[in-house]
């Protein structure tokens, strides 16, 4: 087991940031751990970066303790904090130089260029930090968080300030990274989510509300929804009175998107409302449920 978190609590003052949280996340698996803006989301990943020590419960890393064992566990982790602590007077590869010699790593050259060339930093390699954009910060970031090859990667908010071009780039690192470690992310944007992780843990309030496949949670909302055209003007109240149904919205002329429970046939109880009042259907089309639409139904 990579990471193992039992009942973890943390307390600030009067405040209780998680409150007796528990997980595990087996190796080569991308998870997603979400939640809204103060959930306790960094807080968990400080404390299994040892940066932080918790007030109850138990965490390990690679069967290592993040109390007893601090030293061993920062060895196997790779961490790229919310707010990326940079030289910003260093430039780019002395930079991960150092790092590396913190590392205590044997050919740094060699393994710095590997790294400036896995995150796309070729054409900053000689500026100084300071003088890069943010979306280039973030990837010196991501490079001083793998160059000593750890075994897990713990990332909070890993692409904030990217382009859509960079953005791409870096799911695309992820998703490769994750063939063969373990990462843990935090995120906010959805579609990352959807794009990198095979599961997801949702916390609110400093407890899990969700913890499942990224598949199978997008299943779990208790609404379906459908995009119908029919061939004239349909009237909302008596689509909306339809029992099974919640919300009718018309999207454009005489096209409808029909909200229901999951309970009923959706799209039979249409047929048959069309039916009913002498409408043809043009098209009917199921909509998937969103992710975002489920991080929401259970963090608001």
């Amino acid at each position: 087991m990579s990471i193992k978190a039992e009942k973890i609590t943390k307390i600030y003052g009067n405040q209780k940031a998680l409150n007796e949280v528990s997980f595990e996340i087996e190796n080569a698996q991308i998870v997603g751990f979400l939640g809204p803006n103060g959930a306790g989301k960094s807080t968990m990943m400080k404390i299994l970066t040892c940066y932080l020590p918790q007030s109850s419960g138990k965490a390990s890393v690679c069967g290592y303790d993040v109390v007893e064992h601090a030293m061993d566990v920062k060895k196997l982790v790779g961490y790229l904090p919310e707010h990326n602590p940079l030289y910003l007077d260093m430039y780019v590869k002395e930079y991960l130089e150092f790092i590396g010699g913190l590392h205590h790593l044997k050919n740094i050259r060699e393994k710095v260029k590997d790294m400036i060339s896995i995150t796309g930093l070729e054409i900053e390699q000689n500026k100084k930090i300071g003088a890069l954009s943010k979306g280039y910060r973030q990837r010196v970031g991501i490079a001083q968080a793998l160059i000593h090859n750890p075994r897990v990667l713990i990332m909070d908010e890993p692409t904030t300030g990217l382009d859509p071009n960079q953005l791409e780039e870096i799911r695309s690192l992820i998703r490769n990274v994750g063939k063969e470690k373990t990462v843990m992310l935090s995120t906010h944007i959805m579609q990352e989510v959807d794009a990198v992780c095979d599961r997801v843990i949702i916390i609110k309030q400093g407890e899990i509300v969700a913890d499942d496949k990224t598949n199978n949670l997008k299943q779990q909302e208790q609404l379906q929804m459908v995009e119908v055209e029919f061939d004239k003007e349909a009237s909302r109240s008596a689509l909306k009175n339809i029992n099974g149904i919640r919300d009718a919205k018309l999207n454009e002329k005489n096209t409808w998107i029909i909200i229901g429970n999951n309970e009923v046939d959706l799209q039979k109880i249409i047929f048959e409302f069309a039916v009913k009042n002498n409408l043809s259907i043009r098209s009917l089309q199921r909509i998937e449920n969103k992710l975002e639409d489920v991080f929401k139904s259970l963090t608001k």
